[in-house]
């Protein structure tokens, strides 16, 4: 079933016969979206049924389709029948959690997670971090700045994310590849699943090699935060490290500055 984006300020909901909720509106105009990016297909996965509403319009005024889910298996079958542009997964599920639909979503598609969470601990969110997510968002949060969230990703995964914007063309670096018009990277001619987020770090090191960047930089330039956990970056330099180093132990490209925070090396001549 495909059903028209609506943007006016109050979105109708319609539950499907199978517990999908899909938000939509009549209508072609809403003067208060004031999203200048493209719209999105996101689903919303989240037991609360209240938390999906409140999140599912807040992103329907926001100009994109959303279809809500309350389980991790419907998230999963959902996602495998038509796999959307974004989702928003909330940690605490029945059943399957979701730390491991997060995980099983990366083993299969590059699709951006943002994780919604009611644990502050700085674990719980490295752990989502370790499976894929591209942010994260603590409850009580303000769905406005949820919604800013998901445009700031959706940007990134599209390849506009970045402080400057790339030119088309690629980046070479001995067996590594960066493709900046498809998105891709490969090493030895193998194509290599990034997140957006770890696609976009990859970028910036490249293209500022042999510069040391402390963490609090990193958050900066890469993840356009003014302040966080800088924690993030550690989890997402490992991870890089993990899918492009020979040896993860003994890095040779993105290497650690004792004191000072990491800088990208490329290969000799």
């Amino acid at each position: 079933m495909t059903l028209s984006i609506c943007l006016l300020a109050s979105p109708a909901a319609y539950v499907l016969p199978w517990g999908v909720t899909i938000f939509f509106c009549p209508g072609t105009e809403n003067p208060l979206v004031s999203n200048p990016d493209p719209p999105g297909r996101i689903v919303v996965v989240d037991d609360d049924p209240t938390v999906a509403d409140v999140v599912g319009r807040y992103l329907v005024r926001d100009g994109h389709t959303v279809e809500c889910v309350h389980d991790g298996y419907e998230a999963l079958r959902l996602v495998a029948e038509q796999p959307p542009d974004l989702i928003v997964l909330d940690l605490m599920l029945p059943g399957m959690d979701g730390l491991e639909v997060c995980r099983r979503l990366r083993a299969r598609w590059p699709i951006p997670v943002v994780m919604l969470t009611a644990l502050g601990d700085e674990t719980d969110r490295l752990v989502g971090f370790e499976t894929g997510a591209d942010d994260y968002v603590t409850k009580p949060f303000s769905p406005r700045e949820l919604a800013l969230r998901v445009r700031s990703v959706l940007r990134r995964s599209r390849g506009a994310g970045l402080p400057d914007k790339l030119d088309l063309g690629a980046m070479t670096d001995g067996n590594l590849v960066v493709d900046l018009s498809a998105h891709e990277v490969r090493v030895d001619g193998k194509l290599i699943q990034l997140t957006s987020r770890e696609y976009d770090l990859l970028v910036f090191l490249m293209r500022n090699p042999r510069k040391a960047f402390t963490r609090e930089q990193l958050l900066t330039e890469v993840w356009s935060w003014t302040f966080g956990d800088t924690s993030t970056v550690t989890v997402h330099v490992r991870r890089l490290r993990e899918k492009l180093e020979p040896d993860p132990t003994m890095p040779r490209r993105i290497v650690t500055v004792w004191g000072v925070g990491y800088r990208y090396e490329p290969e000799a001549a």
